[in-house]
Formats: structure tokens, sequence, C-alpha cells
């Protein structure tokens, strides 16, 4: 009897304990909803994570019975107790997603791609964010909506829906916006929507850190008085073209609650999601008497910045004739070549 429980023993122990598990790719293992025990050993066996020998055992003794959807990471060489264990558990490895400057919706939305479940894609999350219906207990519409996304890197899981993502990133919007942040965002007569959708701008208009806090101190001005924005890519973003170098005339026409050279006022909504760093500014802009920005002639990512409109007539000047220069240089680059 004791030889008889030693060898049931040691045959248990060798089925639940020595590596099973095949993954030196470290590829993630899918469960579908719907996907039940047998399917998911068959799955396994079919991808060639296991051999098969040892999987009903572990189950039965594991009361495995109902399988989870999800992402796993099976570890290389893990037994079949720790794999039915993990499977058993619904511990799955969540998707990274990473949140940097968006410009659009769809764009947002592609990153939900192929890399969630069938019923989870990039259909399904524009559709989300795109109905005034799903917003409306977010405090948020289908403009103004972009605000919420933060530039974080978020941890999704494989088998989540636009909801539930959306919640995470509503969570993270509520915590950034502190009672000292909003006191800020009173003080300059903004909502945070609105500070979002200005940084949005300021954003688009330069990489300078420094120079993010005087290009929202002159906007801000000229909200103060009235004075339209005129903003140049307010303009890419109504024509949904971000390729434009010199925004003219013909653009200048485009009938868009976003042309701020059409439209008194801020944009319905943002024009991209604006880093922390461009919030900031916009929350600590320094008080100034400026009214206009152009970019340097120098070319060197820096804006000159005046207080009245015939100073920024030269300085507009001087970057377009230097402009002008560079691109008839390298068109004629391009033809001698």
């Amino acid at each position: 009897m004791l030889l008889l429980i030693l060898a049931v023993g040691s045959f248990l122990g060798y089925k639940l304990f020595t590596p099973a598990v095949h993954n030196k790719d470290n590829a993630y293992f899918y469960i579908k909803d719907g996907d039940d025990v047998a399917s998911v050993k068959e799955t396994l066996v079919y991808q060639q994570f296991i051999g098969g020998s040892g999987f009903d055992l572990a189950a039965r003794l594991l009361k495995f019975k109902k399988a989870r959807s999800g992402r796993y990471k099976l570890k290389d060489g893990m037994s079949m107790y720790q794999l039915i264990k993990l499977l058993r558990s619904g511990e799955q490895s969540p998707v990274k997603v990473v949140i940097t400057k968006e410009r659009t919706k769809e764009a947002f939305a592609g990153k939900f791609g192929k890399r969630f479940d069938v019923s989870f894609d990039s259909l399904a999350m524009i559709r989300f964010i795109s109905s005034n219906d799903s917003l409306k207990d977010y405090g948020v519409d289908s403009n103004t909506v972009m605000a919420v996304i933060m530039p974080y890197t978020f941890e999704v899981n494989w088998n989540s829906t636009p909801e539930k993502v959306f919640k995470q990133f509503y969570a993270s919007f509520k915590k950034f916006w502190t009672p000292e942040r909003k006191t800020k965002a009173d003080s300059l007569h903004l909502t945070p929507l609105q500070v979002i959708t200005l940084a949005s701008i300021v954003e688009e208009e330069t990489l300078k850190k420094a120079d993010k806090y005087n290009i929202a101190s002159t906007y801000l001005n000229r909200i103060r008085i009235g004075m339209k924005l005129q903003a140049d890519p307010t303009v890419k973003f109504a024509l949904k073209d971000f390729t434009i170098k010199r925004v003219t005339g013909t653009h200048l026409k485009k009938d868009s609650p976003y042309n701020t050279y059409m439209y008194a006022g801020l944009p319905p909504g943002p024009i991209c999601t604006p880093s922390i760093e461009t919030i900031e500014a916009v929350l600590d802009a320094p008080e100034t008497e400026y009214l206009y920005f152009v970019a340097s002639s120098k070319f060197d990512g820096s804006s000159v910045f005046t207080t009245n409109f015939d100073d920024h007539l030269k300085h507009a000047r001087l970057y377009q004739q230097e402009l002008t220069r560079r691109m008839d240089s390298a068109r004629k680059a391009k033809e001698n070549k």
C-alpha cells in the first residue's frame, strides 16, 4: 500500500509539477468569450504550448471548470499546475496603450485595431467616442471627448470594451484636475476642457517649452479682448491636412467652427491631445501684453512676440522671405539631381 501511494504520488507530482509549457518565443495565449475548458485545451495543443498530457488531470484536481477570456502570458517551462492555476484565476496580461499626441479621433481609435479582442476594435472605439449618448455621463461630447484622453501609458485588458477603457481615461482625467489646477483654470475664466483645448493649439504651435508660456499668454490676451485667435493649426485641423507648411488665403476660406480666422473664441474642442507640459504652460501663463507672435526667421523653432501689428508684420515678412528662400533652394536642389 505504501509503495502504491508513493507511486501514485510520484505520478501526480510528475504530471502536475514538471515543466509542461513550451513558449520560447514569449507568445501570448488568448481565450475568447465563449471558449470552454475543452476548447482551451484544444487550442493550447494546436498552438503547441503543451503536449496535452496532464491537462485534464490538473483541471479536475484544481476544479478548472470555466474558462475566463483574456490575454495570458505563459512562461516557458511552467508546470501544468501553474498553467491551470493561471487560467483559472483569470489574471491576464494587459495591453499597454501609450497616448502621445493624437490629432484625430480616428488616429486615436486606430490604437485599438488588431491588438484587442475581435469585439473591441478601432471601429467599436470610434463609435463610442463619436456618440453623444455614450459620452453624456462624462460631461463631454463628440467634440470635447479628446480632452479626456490624457498623455499617459494605460494598461488595458485585451477583452475590455470601449466603455470600460474610456472609464480608465476619465479616471485619469479627473485625477489630473486637482483643486489647485481647477483654481488656476478659474482664474483664467476657463473650464478644464477649455484649458485643454487651448493647450492643444499651443502644442501644435511650438516644441519650445519656454515659448509655450508666452504663446498661451498671447492667446489668453486675444480671448480677453474679443480678438479672433487666428491660429494656423486650427485651420489645418479643419482641413484635416497636417502637411500644410504655409496657411494661405485659400485655406482660410474653409467654413468650419475650427477655423479660428473665421470664428471668434476657442474651437469646439481640442485639435490634438496636448502634453502635460503644455497644459501646465496654459495654467501658468505669465501676464503679458503680447497679441502677436510669429516663427523666428532663424528657423530655430523659436517664436518672436510683439504687442502691435506693425512689429508683427516686420517679423512675419522676414519669416516668409526666409521660408520662400528655403523652399526655392530645396526645389532647385531637387531639380539638379
